[in-house]
């Protein structure tokens, strides 16, 4: 076998971390993908998502608590804020279309006004969705991949958004009750071929992908998506990668959901070693501190951006 020379070795390399190279443009922004990790902020406005549930959300919204935390998570150093008020956390229930707008609505309505970073809409529903985009959310960001709601796409490209398609198997009510697959990888990869299929036939041009970690997969399953996040990356857009705080780790060391941060750290890192663009998170600062390192390492150089 042909010995590699260090300097093929060394090109080859850096290939593996600088070879995507992707623009998008938004109302107020323009991100280079390719240049830095890119942190979304997550706003749960439930009263039972795992990790944050009822943070937000008792009878009604807290909107002074969430708009607080939102620009706190702004000057610790968010890219996007991505907004949800239907749980999908394992076993959950589905809600109805006007209990999750009276959730998203109200808040969406002030923090566009707060901030000027894109904002997502955590929603697999087309009505949600039409309403958030109309009320200035700039992104959907949908756990099936554009199947629960055949309308969702042309709702996205209508007001020309972007759009987060995520691979999941089944629904939250069941995703976790004995999922099987005989290559998770090439099925989660075909899954999310068949959404950017779709996404693109009706005319959505700003894509990214997501593997759907804890979405209707084992832990070995999950592990298996990290190691493989490059063959997801060759579908030929950005990856978002949803790992904060998530069960996975806890199989791995067992720990409460409050310190659960470390592993975030480790997962998210790996994740962007190979190949993640964005990471969805809950706790901004820390993990933006965190990627600012592994950044540094990674493409050799310092980001000098101006946030935190």
């Amino acid at each position: 076998m042909e010995q590699m020379s260090p300097d093929t070795f060394k090109l080859n390399t850096l290939k593996l971390f600088r070879d995507f190279n992707m623009t998008y443009k938004f109302k107020h922004h323009s991100y280079d993908l390719s240049s830095r990790t890119f942190i979304m902020g997550v706003l749960n406005i439930t009263p039972d998502s795992f990790s944050d549930g009822g943070k937000y959300y008792k009878n009604k919204p807290d909107i002074d608590k969430i708009l607080r935390d939102a620009e706190q998570m702004v000057e610790d150093g968010a890219d996007f804020l991505d907004i949800g008020g239907e749980s999908t956390r394992p076993g959950s229930d589905k809600i109805s279309d006007d209990e999750e707008l009276q959730r998203v609505i109200p808040v969406i309505e002030k923090l566009v006004n707060l901030t000027d970073i894109p904002l997502s809409i955590d929603t697999y529903k087309s009505n949600v969705a039409d309403e958030a985009l109309n009320a200035g959310v700039e992104i959907v960001n949908d756990i099936s991949g554009f199947r629960a709601d055949e309308k969702i796409a042309e709702v996205t490209s209508r007001y020309d958004a972007s759009c987060i398609l995520m691979h999941i198997k089944g629904s939250p009510k069941n995703m976790q009750v004995n999922p099987v697959y005989e290559d998770v990888t090439n099925e989660v990869k075909e899954y999310l071929q068949d959404s950017i299929n779709i996404a693109e036939s009706n005319g959505v041009k700003q894509i990214f992908t997501d593997v759907g970690i804890g979405f209707g997969k084992t832990l070995e399953h999950n592990l298996k998506l990290l190691n493989d996040l490059r063959e997801i990356r060759d579908l030929g857009y950005p990856v978002v990668l949803g790992v904060s705080r998530k069960s996975f780790i806890d199989k791995i060391y067992p720990v409460k959901i409050e310190n659960r941060l470390e592993g975030t750290f480790a997962a998210n890192t790996f994740g962007v070693m190979n190949g993640a663009n964005v990471i969805r998170v809950h706790d901004v600062k820390e993990n933006k501190r965190a990627m600012r390192v592994i950044d540094a390492i990674k493409f050799n150089k310092v980001y000098n951006g101006s946030k935190s």
